[in-house]
């Protein structure tokens, strides 16, 4: 097995912590940041307890701290449907894949997607799989420009520190 095929499978882990985890704080009403760092500290003292993988904690942080934007991005790609009607798992699949579609640059959108009808084949109904693929389809399409345009936004503020420093010489 080569490193690349292991770390697929261990991303692949991290993403289907993160589907249970984010499932499990809507179902409770919790923020899913506290809940993710209660089970990291569970795992430390019981084995009981899965680990919580970094990149897992890295993508309830990203999902948590996007919400209202990742939200709006998939309501605005359902046809036939509300956010609140797409069962919980669903919800949290395609949040997932939103969030690393914007904004997990190391990630092809290809394997966002690939990653999110597995998971919805793993963890959901037998439609989930077609319907997460229809979604993200739509929403792959506009993640160059809002990856691209958070880029500019990063760029633009050192440029412009850059041009006052010559500005100042």
């Amino acid at each position: 097995m080569s490193g690349n095929q292991k770390k697929l499978g261990a991303r692949h882990k991290a993403r289907k912590r993160a589907v249970d985890l984010l499932f499990e704080a809507e179902a409770r009403d919790v923020h899913p940041v506290d809940l993710a760092a209660d089970r990291v500290e569970l795992a430390i003292d019981d084995d009981q307890v899965a680990p919580v993988p970094a990149y897992a904690q890295t993508i309830i942080r990203g999902v948590a701290d996007n919400l209202d934007e990742t939200d709006r991005v998939i309501a605005d790609h359902l046809h036939e449907w509300t956010l609140d009607r797409l069962p919980a798992v669903d919800r949290a699949i395609l949040r997932i894949a939103v969030w690393e579609l914007f904004h997990a640059t190391d990630v092809p959108p290809v394997v966002a997607v690939d990653e999110a009808v597995e998971l919805a084949k793993q963890l959901s109904t037998d439609d989930s799989p077609a319907f997460v693929n229809g979604v993200l389809g739509q929403i792959v399409t506009v993640a160059d420009q809002v990856r691209a345009a958070a880029a500019a936004t990063l760029v633009r503020p050192a440029q412009e520190s850059q041009d006052r420093d010559s500005d100042d010489s």
